[in-house]
């Protein structure tokens, strides 16, 4: 069966979808030349003009913004509508540097809760759904993005936000929740205590979950799957654009469609900017093509992923990216070997061990080291034949395999890492300090 919030526009046709793009994209691009200085400026410097914007091709003479740019402009430099049509903003993490402030006008909140509604249909969401949101409110879009969304739909909302994870299944319990949606390490988190207070999945009524926010693998979807007795769904978005709903997952799950009618997707060489076609692996660039408060232009995502053109077999249209394969700004250089997270993260599951770790990088006597702190399960730890010293050279090794480099892997008692009930913190790196 499938599922469509908006059928005519998620299953239209190429041309209509391009024709919808560019119409869109001439608009945008006059609406930021004319309302935001600093983006004028750039599009000066490379000597391009609103009326040069003649085909969706033309997108890639215009100048690319990153968060850099936003920090610069913090707090409402890139502004592109009277403080007095905004009606809500929302924030980043602001883990390192500047936070970044986005603006919403009603318009803007409208499109972002339809994108949301989207992806809570395609996982099979009706107006007879409990959405249980255990995204954090308050500035981070999580909470409030899916909340509307679930609003459009028309199903029941539970406004949970995270945290008092006992009391979050006593309400699934008692409320009869259907969808879950939250962090994929706070997912993993509630099928842990489920456990834990002696219930099984057969308790809880939940057949679906919407997780996004942070890097996960299949393997963790199975075992997320597997605790929650649901089918789990990926979500992706950014503050910057709107936060959650930029693209989803169907049925399907061969890659999250891109809510084509609100952006358009490029992807790039990270080093150099050229734009490379379908199917080459390189950074996400995204344009937010009817957004009126907080309008970015050809923003540079430093996530890396593929764009799938083919028509799914769901029957949407819009194109479809791959899950992020980690982030050009994020990833590891250890002893001149490229590193990701999501990578050591693939080698705990495919080994049978939960994805609890901890990565710590750090510099003695001029040579990175790299330290992975890896929490055992409850039966390992109880286990007096399992020799602890033998499985960390066994998956030390493993972990050699897939990345070329020697690790220091560490096995350590459960619930010594500290659980995270929002973005999860997976990397400390120390030697930013040094430098």
């Amino acid at each position: 069966m499938n599922n469509y919030f908006q059928e005519s526009i998620e299953c239209a046709s190429r041309e209509e979808i391009e024709r919808i793009q560019l119409e869109r994209l001439q608009k945008q691009v006059k609406h930021v030349y004319a309302n935001v200085p600093y983006y004028r400026n750039l599009m000066d410097q490379k000597n391009v003009k609103p009326e040069d914007i003649k085909t969706l091709k033309d997108l890639a003479k215009l100048p690319f913004l990153s968060k850099a740019d936003l920090r610069d402009n913090y707090p409402d430099g890139l502004l592109a509508v009277p403080k007095s049509e905004v009606r809500r903003i929302q924030s980043t993490s602001g883990t390192t540097g500047k936070r970044v402030i986005a603006f919403y006008t009603a318009h803007d909140l409208d499109v972002w809760a339809e994108c949301c509604a989207r992806a809570i249909v395609a996982a099979g969401g009706t107006k007879d759904d409990v959405v249980h949101v255990s995204y954090g409110y308050g500035l981070f879009t999580g909470g409030m993005g899916l909340h509307d969304g679930s609003y459009k739909v028309g199903s029941m909302t539970l406004p949970m936000s995270s945290g008092n994870t006992e009391r979050q299944i006593q309400f699934m319990r008692d409320l009869g929740s259907t969808i879950l949606c939250c962090t994929p390490s706070y997912a993993a988190y509630i099928g842990e205590t489920i456990k834990e207070m002696g219930l099984t999945p057969d308790d809880i009524k939940l057949k679906a979950g919407i997780f996004g926010a942070e890097p996960w693998t299949e393997n963790m979807r199975r075992d997320i799957e597997k605790s929650l007795g649901i089918k789990a769904y990926d979500i992706y978005g950014l503050t910057e654009l709107c936060g959650p709903g930029v693209s989803f997952e169907c049925s399907d799950q061969h890659g999250m469609h891109i809510n084509e009618d609100h952006f358009i997707a490029e992807i790039i060489d990270p080093d150099t900017g050229e734009v490379l076609p379908y199917g080459e692996k390189g950074e996400l660039v995204l344009t937010s093509i009817d957004k009126e408060a907080f309008p970015l232009i050809r923003y540079r995502t430093r996530d890396i992923c593929i764009l799938k053109p083919e028509k799914c077999p769901c029957g949407r249209t819009h194109v479809r990216m791959s899950k992020p394969m980690g982030r050009s700004d994020d990833m590891l250089i250890i002893r001149g070997v490229n590193v990701f997270p999501s990578q050591i993260e693939t080698v705990l599951l495919q080994n049978g061990y939960a994805p609890n770790y901890l990565i710590e990088v750090d510099r003695v006597n001029n040579t990175d080291t790299l330290d992975i702190n890896v929490e055992l399960s409850n039966e390992q730890s109880k286990d007096s034949l399992f020799n602890i010293s033998n499985a960390e050279k066994e998956l030390a090794n493993a972990i050699k395999t897939m990345l070329g480099i020697n690790p220091k892997v560490h096995l350590v008692q459960p619930k010594t890492i500290t659980r995270s009930e929002g973005k999860a913190v997976r990397v400390i790196d120390k030697r930013h300090l040094l430098d």
